[in-house]
């Protein structure tokens, strides 16, 4: 899928997270399924924008919200650390600190 499809499914995450619940719950509130919802999560479908309606409005935040600025992550040509913070941004800080453990770790490995 392509990176805005994931970031997608990060925010839709991210909110679930926030707002302590389960994908089961997600689910229920936004009249879909399960297995939808742990695939969008994962990037892995392309939600329509009907369903993306259903889940900000299960998760109480605005469609635009999911779906803001997600430009700039397929822009040809833009620059790899504007693309990486953008990502980090997305991602819950415990989940950023330790991607950004990894990165360390590779580069200390890269350069010994």
């Amino acid at each position: 899928m392509s990176t805005a499809t994931e970031i997608v499914g990060m925010r839709v995450k991210s909110f679930r997270i926030k707002r302590k619940l389960s994908q089961e719950k997600l689910a229920e509130l936004s009249n879909l399924h399960t297995t939808y919802i742990g695939q969008i999560e994962r990037g892995e479908k392309n939600p329509s924008l009907l369903s993306l309606i259903k889940i900000a409005n299960a998760l109480e935040i605005t469609p635009e919200s999911l779906v803001s600025k997600l430009g700039i992550y397929e822009e040809k040509g833009s620059n790899i650390p504007n693309k990486a913070y953008n990502l980090f941004l997305e991602m819950q800080a415990e989940d950023a600190e330790k991607l950004f453990n990894i990165l360390i770790d590779i580069v200390k490995y890269k350069y010994k």
